[in-house]
């Protein structure tokens, strides 16, 4: 009973978040402009500014993990190639392709991730160091496949190139570059400049999970119910289960076996809707998955959650 009183202490708190955000939403209390402004407030200077924090304050010498590093990024490399030659094979629909891969893979790794570390250990842990391994290759996945499985094959090599570029200026990398210097140092940041990117840091996962919740509020219902609950299960237990007993094997536990289940069994991201819209992927299909995983990640991650408990991994 402890165990699982530990998990929802960890999990519940933060789709209670999620949860405000969807009825703030529904009650018109949050408006459609102050969730574009907060996301992009999020996105550009909030969720930067904690991984600076995070990066900036830890010794990084000290805690690197080269095995973890490489673990993510194996992983994650092969999580996404995988799916999409098995999507091939069994999605006879092109644009369903690469909306189900990316919504069947990629999680919110840096907003759910760090909030549940946090919730944990009280700090953010491995976290950082799963998202630099991780969701740089997220979005370098993401665009390659749905770039290819577009309906129209105009311009693609343009499209990748100006992809790559984008994520070469993307916020999130930028913060954890600029905390790697600070970090070699010995992890000292002089206490006015700390204080100050604290304070904007602490908005990070509050804003975040409410606007998740709002966005969610926007969904219109189940769309294409195959495909949707088989990405659904995918991403929230059919990945766990694969890799999770691989990352205990190789001696993975505490913030860093966390912080792994985050990276696996997190639900869709929110940036998988608007990827797929923008790319000529379905839209629709990514809104429902995000929806449903969404919902039913409040269950999985506390069974999981549980499960490590129970076998003293966390």
């Amino acid at each position: 009973m402890e165990s699982f009183i530990f998990s929802l202490n960890a999990t519940l708190p933060v789709f209670f978040v999620i949860v405000l955000g969807w009825l703030l939403k529904r009650q018109e209390f949050i408006t459609q402009p102050f969730c574009t402004v907060a996301d992009k407030f999020v996105f550009k200077i909030a969720l930067p500014l904690l991984l600076f924090k995070d990066i900036a304050t830890t010794d990084l010498l000290a805690c690197f993990n080269g095995r973890f590093v490489l673990f993510c990024m194996g992983v994650t490399t092969f999580m996404f190639f995988a799916l999409w030659a098995g999507a091939h094979v069994f999605i006879k629909e092109k644009a369903l392709i690469g909306a189900f891969t990316q919504a069947s893979v990629r999680g919110s790794a840096a907003v759910l991730g760090i909030a549940f570390v946090e919730n944990i250990y009280g700090s953010s842990g491995m976290a950082p160091l799963m998202v630099v391994s991780a969701v740089p290759l997220f979005n370098i996945f993401s665009v390659i496949i749905l770039t290819f499985e577009a309906p129209t094959a105009e311009s693609k090599k343009g499209v990748i190139k100006k992809a790559f570029l984008n994520i070469l200026k993307n916020p999130i990398i930028w913060g954890i570059v600029a905390g790697i210097p600070f970090s070699l140092a010995g992890g000292y940041v002089p206490p006015m400049m700390l204080k100050t990117v604290s304070s904007i840091a602490a908005t990070t996962t509050p804003l975040a999970l409410l606007v998740v919740g709002a966005s969610l509020a926007n969904g219109s219902g189940l769309y294409k119910a195959k495909f949707t609950l088989v990405s659904a299960f995918i991403k929230l237990i059919a990945l766990p289960a694969l890799f999770l007993p691989f990352a205990v094997w190789l001696g993975f536990n505490g913030p860093e076996v966390v912080a792994i289940l985050i990276m696996l069994g997190a639900p869709t991201t929110v940036t998988c809707y608007i990827m797929a819209k923008n790319m000529q992927g379905d839209a629709q299909l990514s809104a429902s998955v995000i929806l449903v995983s969404t919902a039913v990640s409040s269950l999985t991650l506390t069974l999981w959650l549980f499960l490590l408990r129970t076998l003293r991994l966390v």
